[in-house]
């Protein structure tokens, strides 16, 4: 099982799931269903059953916590695939070790390249995985400016936007 958001994690693990003929379940919340339906498109010619969650404000948050309820239910028979920077340890780590060759490519670009390292890293903040996988490898460079960015949406305000660690 997995959750996911934008659908890239899903569509991961509904990937590797074919490869191995295993049988995959991606928790995903409603209304990121309706938003990224091609990515629900996808996951399911993969072969996995996406399970829209209707609860809570039914994103990713809500996603997570139906896969892991899942899976504490079932964990004798089920692995949770985790894809968000949430949850007790070791799993965040373990999500920014796998996420963090985007980080770790992008500093070894930068120096072969350009012999020095960029000003700032700028990186969407979703999840979390994208985050902390490209500011992973950078965090000791204290000349490195480290910048999140979240959807804002119609504005933080009107109360329709993605921005939750600007708005809570």
């Amino acid at each position: 099982i997995a959750e996911t958001g934008a659908g890239q994690h899903g569509v991961a693990t509904a990937t590797a799931c074919a490869l191995f003929d295993l049988e995959c379940v991606v928790y995903m919340g409603e209304e990121d269903v309706k938003r990224q339906a091609l990515n629900v498109y996808r996951m399911q010619l993969l072969g996995a059953e996406v399970r829209p969650v209707s609860s809570g404000t039914r994103t990713l948050k809500d996603a997570t916590n139906e896969a892991i309820r899942d899976w504490v239910t079932n964990v004798d028979s089920t692995h949770y695939i985790i894809g968000s920077v949430v949850g007790p340890d070791p799993f965040p780590r373990m999500v920014r070790d796998f996420q963090s060759i985007i980080g770790r490519e992008s500093r070894e670009q930068f120096l072969e390249g350009l012999g020095c390292l960029p000003a700032s890293v700028v990186a969407c903040v979703g999840g979390g995985s994208n985050a902390m996988g490209m500011f992973h490898p950078f965090v000791s460079d204290e000349y490195v400016e480290l910048v999140g960015v979240e959807a804002g949406g119609s504005g933080i305000e009107s109360g329709h936007h993605s921005a939750s660690l600007a708005a809570g």
